[in-house]
């Protein structure tokens, strides 16, 4: 036997993709390759490919003409597969020892971020509609780091042990928990579809995962990879089925042992009330799990550089189209730097190009799909109608081809007008513009305003207005960034969730994520044992 380590991990390197780079030749055979085989996709129960006769379309969202494939829509039946899978792979994966567990993951980062590459970033492109730095961060460079931190971070969950007696031997066992757990995903970052799932069952635990119907595509190659990197079967099962299903026979099931979400702050908290109503006939408590909504701003002081605090409201809120849970929703601008950072503002929505994935050049392309551009543009309309909101640029949409929305930024006098407090999930910047000497005040009035607390931004060079927004905003945000847009949090750099009404912080791609999945179990040893019942103290004098 040996004491094995899991290597340092480094963070995945971010390719170019540069005119004329070899890179860029090879995602685009990636694109054309998909485009003219589309997918079958099934689910993965146990391991098997389960298909149905209901399907599901899957179009590429900038281009309604392009079919992707379909995907086989599940039922209570193919839950209940899936509950079983988990239950029946469970002993035998708890049981394997964890270097050979930890290195299923392991291999699984080397294989995307090696053959699996191309695939993975062209199927995020067609799929989500990003473009190909957004598909690169994402489906690649950030899923790649949490497969080779977390099992970093496993270890060093396994590494802390309890002090010692004298004649006594202490010792924690970090056990995986009664049962199945339960991983819901969503659309906007394949990272995240490959991470709530596997980060459980490094810990010993099987899954029952349900990815969103419109990150399907991207799912199944999560699936091929980890069969690839050896994950046994019905360690994870892949299930598309209705909301219902899930509801009934997963959230009630006896066996169910944690809930890890990211999602809407609603479906969250219906699913946290349905664990509540359930709680009596579980075998043990639920660990829950949830990152959900956010209205992300970036705060202002007068001392902030223009150019920067511009470039970082302007990729903030449009990279991914504002689609991002920390994507810039409002902005908080002294009146003295106002005129400047709107004319850079405005510089910049001309420059940027909005369109097809598969033409580079686009800094915008296409929201997910028509319940989330009906939706954004309610938001836009609503502003249209009103006399609190005027227009700095945007405000045009186009669902005709592909479901696009122009990058859309609107000033408005009241702080607590209806898109200052409410969460758009789309390319829409409200900015609200204070007097300068009403800094103070205007903090308490942004940590207010919301009931959100995901990711905030400071802009000053001035260090006593960071220091005091600092210390205002202490709770407004559970990743805080000076001098930088609230959005791009790094595996190993910066540990991402929120608190309030955007989740329990429980820091995905950290210790304190992988140990939500563990049971402990603290063991004590005693190599000499007491033969008497009698204590010193009961002696005679």
């Amino acid at each position: 036997m040996s004491s094995f380590r899991i290597p340092q991990p480094k963070n995945e390197p971010v390719y170019s993709y540069a005119p004329g780079s070899p890179e860029r030749a090879k995602l685009r055979k990636a694109i054309a390759d998909l485009k003219s085989n589309p997918a079958d996709i099934p689910m993965v129960i146990g391991g098997k490919e389960v298909r149905t006769e209901k399907k599901a379309e899957i179009k590429a969202p900038h281009k309604l003409s392009l079919k992707l494939g379909e995907y086989s829509k599940g039922s209570a039946e193919e839950v209940k597969l899936a509950i079983k899978a988990a239950m029946d792979a469970k002993q035998k994966w708890a049981d394997m020892p964890y270097q050979h567990r930890l290195g299923i993951f392991l291999k699984a980062a080397d294989l995307l971020a090696g053959p699996y590459r191309y695939i993975m970033n062209a199927a995020t492109m067609l799929a989500h509609s990003k473009n190909v730095f957004q598909a690169e961060i994402d489906g690649v460079c950030e899923l790649v780091d949490f497969y080779r931190y977390n099992p970093f971070y496993a270890q060093m969950i396994y590494d802390m042990q309890p002090g010692n007696a004298p004649m006594i031997w202490d010792r924690m066992e970090y056990r995986p928990l009664e049962g199945f757990v339960f991983a819901v995903t969503p659309f906007n970052f394949v990272s995240i579809g490959g991470n709530l799932p596997t980060s459980p069952a490094m810990m010993g635990n099987t899954v029952v995962w349900k990815p969103a119907s419109t990150g399907v595509y991207t799912a199944h190659i999560v699936m091929q990879v980890m069969k690839e990197a050896g994950l046994p079967d019905g360690v994870i099962n892949m299930v598309t089925a209705p909301g219902a299903a899930i509801g009934e026979l997963v959230l009630k099931s006896r066996d169910l042992a944690g809930v890890h979400f990211t999602g809407s702050t609603a479906v969250f908290q219906n699913m946290w009330k349905v664990v509540g109503e359930n709680i009596a006939n579980y075998k043990s408590y639920p660990r829950i799990v949830g990152e959900t909504g956010g209205k992300d701003f970036v705060f202002v002081h007068s001392s902030a550089e223009p150019y920067a605090t511009a470039t970082a409201l302007f990729r903030g809120a449009y990279e991914y189209q504002g689609q991002k849970c920390s994507a810039v929703s409002r902005a908080y601008i002294p009146k003295s730097l106002w005129p400047k950072i709107k004319e850079i503002m405005v510089g910049f929505s001309k420059e940027a190009k909005m369109g097809d994935v598969e033409d580079f050049s686009m800094f915008i392309n296409a929201v997910i799909d028509k319940g989330a551009f009906d939706s954004i543009v309610e938001y836009i309309d609503y502003a249209k109608e009103s006399d609190e909101a005027n227009f700095i640029f945007g405000g045009n949409y186009d669902d005709s081809r592909g479901y696009f929305i122009e990058p859309t930024m609107i000033e408005t006098g009241n702080p607590h007008f209806k898109l200052m407090e409410e969460e758009i999930f789309g390319p829409v910047l409200t900015v609200y513009i204070y007097d300068d000497n009403a800094y103070e005040e205007t903090l308490k009035l942004c940590d207010e305003t919301s009931p959100y607390a995901l990711t905030g931004a400071v802009f000053a060079r001035d260090r006593e207005a960071i220091v005091r927004a600092e210390k205002v905003l202490t709770h407004a945000a559970g990743n805080f960034y000076i001098n930088d847009k609230p959005t791009g949090a790094v595996v190993g750099q910066q540990p991402f969730g929120g608190a309030r009404a955007s989740g329990t912080n429980d820091k995905a791609g950290s210790l304190l994520n992988l140990i939500r999945w563990c049971s402990p179990r603290a063991i004590k040893e005693n190599f000499v044992p007491p033969t008497d019942y009698k204590y010193p103290f009961m002696e005679k004098e």
